[in-house]
This record gives structure tokens, sequence and C-alpha cells, in this order.
């Protein structure tokens, strides 16, 4: 696998392949690479003939008390589950080369509406940051399909929005959570958690199921539905940012006349937001 740091060399690159006639698949990520972010890589090899993986954790989309500074870098442990995945490049760039000018005169991209709810509407310009290194490291590598997974739900649709609106040529592949044995979603970020509050963590994926299973029974009052899901996070322990009941397509709240929902969930346990969502 090859390791490129520079730009120049990464489109040195890119041309090589083109001029071969390959086609290119795209995994973006910040790094701290688990079983979810290998599946990605699994699954761009299905579609293309080279795959590239970016490692780059995005100064733009953390807030200012999130926990950029603590968020782990592993890198040579990321570059040895990309090798045994059969990923052919990992791009490694620095905050400097990406934001050279910096990050309060940089040019931005932001997707209106789908990016107001949810983790948009707790995390301000979170979705501004996502936009604007996806675009960017789009430009930079200009694959024909890039990977992402379901369990940003939200971060998904606004992409798959994104690429409509600016008419770029990469086809967005979603792909399913990886869970663990008892259900928690894989991320990053459940290394934060202590052994008491990850034994706690599945309740949040266990909630939204019990959501589902009401749903299909015919239970119509949605705002209700949501309160309860809260009271019931509430006394595992957990402090919901939300749980909302949305229109797949839109994001907006769900009434009892959509047909197909979405239920998107985001709830710390101590210091660590967990997120989470199941179509219904």
């Amino acid at each position: 696998m090859l390791m490129i740091q520079d730009i120049a060399q990464l489109r040195a690159l890119i041309r090589q392949w083109r001029q071969a006639g390959e086609r290119i698949a795209f995994v973006p990520t910040m790094g701290n690479l688990h079983q979810g972010h290998l599946q990605l890589v699994d699954t761009a090899k299905q579609h293309a003939d080279r795959v590239i993986v970016s490692i780059f954790v995005n100064p733009m989309q953390f807030g200012a008390n999130e926990d950029l500074d603590k968020y782990p870098r592993t890198l040579e442990q990321d570059c040895q589950g990309l090798t045994e995945h059969g990923a052919d490049a990992v791009f490694t760039p620095t905050p400097a080369m990406i934001y050279p000018r910096g990050l309060d005169v940089q040019t931005f991209v932001e997707v209106p509406l789908l990016g107001d709810y949810h983790c948009g509407a707790s995390r301000a310009g979170h979705f501004r940051g996502v936009s604007t290194i996806v675009t960017k490291l789009f430009n930079l590598v200009q694959p024909d399909i890039a990977c992402f997974g379901q369990k940003d739900y939200q971060q998904l649709a606004i992409i798959r929005q994104m690429v409509a609106d600016l008419s770029m040529p990469i086809e967005i592949i979603g792909v399913p959570t990886i869970r663990a044995e008892d259900g928690l979603a894989l991320s990053s970020r459940n290394g934060y958690l202590t052994a008491e509050q990850r034994a706690t963590a599945p309740v949040l994926y266990r909630t939204l199921q019990w959501m589902k299973q009401q749903l299909n029974q015919g239970f119509s009052d949605l705002r209700a539905l949501e309160q309860q899901a809260k009271e019931q996070l509430a006394a595992s322990g957990f402090k919901a940012d939300y749980i909302n009941i949305s229109n797949r397509q839109t994001l907006v709240p769900a009434t009892d006349t959509t047909t197909a929902v979405v239920i998107l969930a985001a709830a710390a346990l101590g210091n660590t937001r967990l997120i989470d969502n199941i179509e219904a």
C-alpha cells in the first residue's frame, strides 16, 4: 500500500490510474479505524479497480468544546488494517496542507435544510466542516465512487444531496452499520467509554429497536414515543441530545402519514456522545 502525504504526489498517482483506465473508489476517514471503516474498504473494492483511503482529523467539523485534541491518532495500526484489506493507497494530509490560510478564511460548503436538524441543531458548524472537507477531498482524489457508513445517517444524506446539487460525477454508496455482538454500533468514540459505560451503551440501539416495534404495531403518537424513549435512556444513565422519528428523505419530523421513516438518536454516556439510527 502506498503512503501519500503530498498533494502533488496524490495527483500524480490519480493521473497514473486514470491513464490506465482504472476505476477509483474513495473512503474518507478520520483514522482510528475499526471494522466498520474496513467494511467500507471491502465494499469499495467490489466497485472499483483502485481504492484510496484518506486519514485526516478535520478541525473544521469539531466544535469549541469537542474532542479534537484527544481524538485518537493510530496511524500505524490503521495502515496495517488497510493493507490487510487491500487498500491501494492512503492519503494523510496535514491541516496546514488542507487549510493553508487557516479555518477563519477558508471557503466553505454548506448544505441547507438537511443539515439544520438533529446533529446540525446541537453541533453548530459541524456539517459545514464535513461538507467542506469532503468536497475538498473529492476535488483532490476525483473518485468514481465514494463509500460512507449508514451509521452517520444524516451525514450520508447531506453528502448525497451535496453531490447532486454540485453536479459531482461521483456515485455515493451507503454501507450498512457494523455492530458489536451486543448491538452497539462500532465507533471510534466507543474507546472513550469506561467498562461500566460500555456495558450500558447497547441500550441505545435496543431503545431504537423498541421504538421500531411500537411503530410497526401501529403506535401513532410519534412525539409521545420519542419522549418515552428519552425517559428510557435517562433511566439507564444516558443524557439524550435527541431522539427523532423523521422522514427518511427530508429528515424533517415524521407525521402519522409518513410512509418511510428513520429514527435518529444521539445520547451521551458520561462525556461520550453516541449516535445511532434505525429505519422503520
